[in-house]
């Protein structure tokens, strides 16, 4: 909370609101209720600062900036945006009208979900990206740009099936420059996991299936174009099966595409498991 005085009256009151919501409660300790009322607000905002700031005036010290505001009774509290009067609220409140009055105007918890996604994908957190963005899903799988980021997180960790059937599921009244940006990364994503130099080790591995130097190849080649689970699939097999003079190899293969994979990621998770489970 902020105490608004004279001093900080045109920082808090016109600059801050230029940038976010404030909202100004005004209150005085002979007004129980005026009290009740600030107390409960900052409960309600103690974790959404960056979306709103909450303001307090104490009548009984700051009539003046009371008057300015034009207030008759308290409990008093008013929603400001570039210094104006935008909404408020009046007279004893329970939880419940409290909560109804914020909400109107706070982001949904699936928009604050979607903003700390964009950042993460900003900064490469893959995997926190796609925690966050799939909780927004969670609560919306509707929308289309909430989907759009998951697709994106969906390109950047190889999933391209899973992007493919996301993308197609797109309305056409929602297919703008970000959703054929998509399109254009999902096609070249394609055509890497299908390259010349792929298909040509599918087929001779396909020809000889225990041809371990092929497998290894094409686990390498799998890593590249971020096909990890594949390429985890195979240099499994190899460690698991593989006799002490080519095992030892596949295994340090096997230990580089895990390490790899972002932190904390589930893939990595999954096979380091079943790497010790072999192990011991």
């Amino acid at each position: 909370m902020i105490a608004i005085t004279l001093d900080n009256f045109q920082q808090v009151v016109v600059e801050e609101s230029k940038n976010k919501l404030v909202l100004v409660s005004f209150w005085a300790e002979q007004v129980p209720e005026s009290v009740e009322l600030r107390n409960k607000l900052a409960a309600k905002l103690s974790n959404l600062s960056e979306h709103i700031t909450l303001a307090t005036v104490d009548c009984q010290s700051q009539g003046q900036i009371a008057e300015q505001f034009g207030i008759k009774g308290l409990p008093t509290a008013i929603l400001l945006k570039d210094a104006q009067p935008l909404d408020g609220i009046s007279g004893p409140q329970d939880d419940a009208s409290i909560a109804k009055f914020l909400d109107s105007h706070l982001p949904k918890p699936e928009d604050i979900l979607l903003a700390q996604a964009k950042v993460a994908l900003g900064d490469n957190l893959l995997v926190e990206a796609q925690n966050i963005i799939m909780q927004a899903y969670q609560i919306d799988n509707n929308r289309a740009d909430i989907k759009l980021i998951l697709i994106d997180v969906y390109l950047q960790t190889g999933k391209t099936s899973e992007a493919k059937t996301l993308l197609d599921t797109i309305m056409m009244v929602d297919q703008d420059s970000e959703y054929h940006a998509l399109i254009a990364k999902l096609e070249l994503a394609e055509q890497a996991e299908n390259s010349p130099e792929i298909k040509a080790l599918e087929a001779q591995l396909k020809a000889t299936p225990d041809d371990i130097n092929l497998s290894q190849q094409l686990a390498a080649q799998y890593s590249q174009v971020n096909r990890q689970e594949d390429a985890l699939t195979i240099l499994f097999r190899l460690v698991q099966a593989g006799d002490e003079s080519t095992k030892e190899r596949s295994k340090e293969l096997f230990l580089d595409v895990l390490k790899a994979l972002p932190d904390g990621d589930p893939l990595a998770a999954k096979f380091r498991r079943k790497l010790y489970t072999l192990m011991y």
